[in-house]
């Protein structure tokens, strides 16, 4: 069942009929006969004086609905963003020649001092956060680490914007060979090569607060349905409430599955639900800014990294994933099923959206 929670405190002036409406909420307005409309005198006065019937209003106001619930920015800077898609999508390109990512291998540690490498040329503060976890087939330790590369790591109200470095051990929805190897373009690397790019850009956007750029290790060790999630999220998230460091994160965003060619980003149910002022600024940057492929509609509920976040580090975070990507979890995620176009639309928001985080989310 889907829900929805309106904000009027962040609506644009208008009419005391919009107001009205908004406040019985999307929910209980649908669920009004349309005769009883009528005794809302803010309606009543607005139909006679627009010679209208209140069903024609009110269809003229969910119409509006969407562009009057959305934030307003505060003092938000209009960045000159130079995105190199090119050179974004080179760095998906070079993570996916590393191979399969799994946590614990080779190939996952190849990949994670390519990252270091590469934040380093940018003076970041690089964390690595290390922790053991029992492999789910042989119970032997395996070792996984969380990075953690800090922009302006001095101020202490910051933001965190995470993704999943590793890659599913085995690509169990192909219906050809569910044992193939899995590259995971779209749900590993898409996360990391944004991130790449957006380092080449994270000292010119000023952004409102510090931020921290976070790869989860252990997102999917997954070998049977019933294997355990989010090992790297849910230690970050441990570590942020049992050992608070001397600053404070006012919210965050989980990029995963970004790079698709057909990108479509729906609001995620639980992001609405646990960070629905991060989620409504994000989607509200993406407005401004024309990129159609944030669509203001919820559509799925996905459990994620960032439900750990929210949960257990009490962090409000929204989630971008894009879950109609039909590769997914098979062979065919390869970098031919991703596109330069899409990366480039999400980082060139996220970028903007840096510079207009609401102010009141650091106010908590």
């Amino acid at each position: 069942m889907r829900t929805f929670t309106h904000d009027t405190n962040n609506i644009e002036p208008g009419s005391r009929i919009i107001r009205r409406l908004l406040s019985v909420g999307w929910n209980k307005l649908r669920a009004v006969p349309a005769f009883s409309l009528r005794r809302l005198p803010e309606l009543r006065g607005a139909c006679s004086s627009l010679q209208l019937r209140p069903s024609r209003v009110v269809t003229i106001v969910l119409v509006l609905l969407v562009f009057c619930v959305m934030p307003k920015t505060v003092d938000a800077q209009n960045v000159n963003i130079k995105w190199d898609s090119r050179r974004a999508f080179g760095y998906l390109q070079k993570v996916c020649e590393i191979g399969p990512r799994v946590s614990g291998t080779a190939g996952m540690l190849k990949q994670r001092t390519m990252i270091i490498d590469h934040f380093q040329k940018f003076g970041c503060e690089i964390r690595a956060q290390a922790f053991d976890v029992p492999h789910p087939q042989t119970g032997v330790p395996v070792r996984m680490t969380n990075l953690v590369i800090s922009f302006d790591p001095t101020a202490k109200e910051r933001v965190v914007l995470a993704c999943h470095y590793d890659t599913r051990p085995f690509p169990d929805r192909d219906r050809v060979r569910p044992r193939g190897p899995f590259i995971g373009a779209n749900d590993g690397a898409s996360g990391v090569a944004l991130f790449m790019e957006m380092g080449h850009h994270m000292k010119t956007i000023r952004p409102r607060y510090g931020v921290d750029f976070v790869m989860f290790d252990g997102e999917e060790l997954v070998y049977r349905d019933f294997d355990k999630y989010f090992y790297g999220s849910e230690y970050f998230a441990k570590w942020y409430r049992d050992n608070p460091p001397d600053y404070k994160y006012v919210c965050g965003v989980v990029a995963d599955m970004v790079a698709d060619k057909n990108l479509n980003l729906y609001i995620e149910k639980n992001s609405w639900k646990m960070a629905p002022k991060v989620t409504q600024s994000l989607w509200a940057t993406a407005r401004n800014m024309q990129v159609k492929e944030f669509i203001y509609r919820q559509k799925y509920e996905v459990r994620d990294d960032h439900l750990a976040l929210n949960q257990i580090a009490g962090i409000p975070t929204a989630d971008i994933i894009d879950f109609d990507y039909p590769y997914w979890h098979t062979t065919r995620d390869t970098a031919r099923s991703c596109s330069a176009t899409s990366l480039s639309k999400v980082g060139r928001v996220l970028l903007q959206w840096l510079t207009e985080v609401p102010i009141e989310l650091g106010e908590k």
